[in-house]
């Protein structure tokens, strides 16, 4: 589970509480179930006009996508491609295909096949490059689920607020219902601003930071596809994907190599002597 999305919305939530009660107010009194009705309500209800039925049945996933880690990193990708760059050398590109039915992830899988089944290096990338296009495509279609509903979601409170004052002007010559009518008027807008910038955009925010590293993921399986097809070594094919990868990424990659080679290193000098 990716902590960062909870610890900031029970950050969030807890900071506006304690600010409500350092200011001497009562927490009772932010609470409103017309108000939320009127808000969520009216938010879910606008994205199910303006959306596809099965794109908001998609919802639930989209918050497990968000608040869940990557499955694969570009680490582990790298050190599977090279792998299998290793076993292309040395025992040709069909002794691929057996390993290509272990890997989980489909994409890389199905590049491993058009490989093995010899298809054209363009026609390869073509291929592969037009299941990434589509892939952001869906990613950018559940993003705009929750920016759509981050837009609308002070719009409901707004609404609210008018509904909170048509029955306060209505209640003028009752001076008992004019305070709390109003308290709704203001507590619409007051939920909707929390829900479109504590809940619904980060989210968006999220779900576009875990496309982009699944697109550089991808990106790193493509050049690596390509790196084995053309018969490269793998030491040149783990250089060239590791460029894909931040400095300090590459810097700890570095050090977790030195560490797993200092052994052999010493096995080496002992038995020959030579340093």
């Amino acid at each position: 589970m990716d902590l960062g999305i909870v610890i900031g919305l029970v950050a969030g939530i807890a900071l506006i509480f304690a600010g409500i009660a350092a200011s001497g107010g009562s927490l009772m009194s932010f609470v409103d179930t017309g108000s939320v009705l009127i808000v969520v309500g009216g938010t879910i209800a606008s994205a199910f006009i303006h959306f596809k039925p099965d794109q908001m049945i998609g919802v639930p996933r989209l918050l497990r996508v968000a608040l869940s880690k990557a499955r694969e990193t570009p680490r582990s990708a790298i050190n599977l491609l090279v792998g299998l760059a290793e076993k292309a050398r040395r025992e040709g590109l069909l002794a691929m295909e057996d390993e290509a039915e272990k890997i989980d992830d489909a994409f890389l899988r199905k590049g491993i096949r058009l490989v093995v089944d010899g298809t054209d290096p363009e026609t390869v990338r073509q291929i592969l490059d037009i299941e990434l296009t589509f892939l952001e495509e869906r990613h950018r279609a559940g993003q705009h689920i929750f920016e759509y509903m981050g837009a609308v979601a002070p719009a409901f409170g707004m609404v609210g607020t008018l509904i909170g004052l048509i029955i306060m002007l209505g209640s003028l010559n009752n001076p008992d219902a004019v305070g709390p009518a109003m308290a709704v008027a203001l507590i619409t807008t007051f939920y909707g601003v929390i829900l479109a910038h504590l809940v619904f955009n980060p989210i968006a925010g999220k779900l576009r930071v875990r496309s982009e590293e699944e697109v550089l993921l991808r990106e790193v399986m493509i050049e690596g596809i390509l790196s084995i097809q053309a018969g490269e070594n793998p030491h040149i094919v783990r250089q060239k994907l590791e460029s894909f990868l931040s400095p300090a990424i590459r810097r700890e990659l570095e050090e977790q190599s030195e560490v797993k080679e200092a052994p052999v290193e010493r096995e080496r000098v002992a038995a020959t002597g030579v340093r």
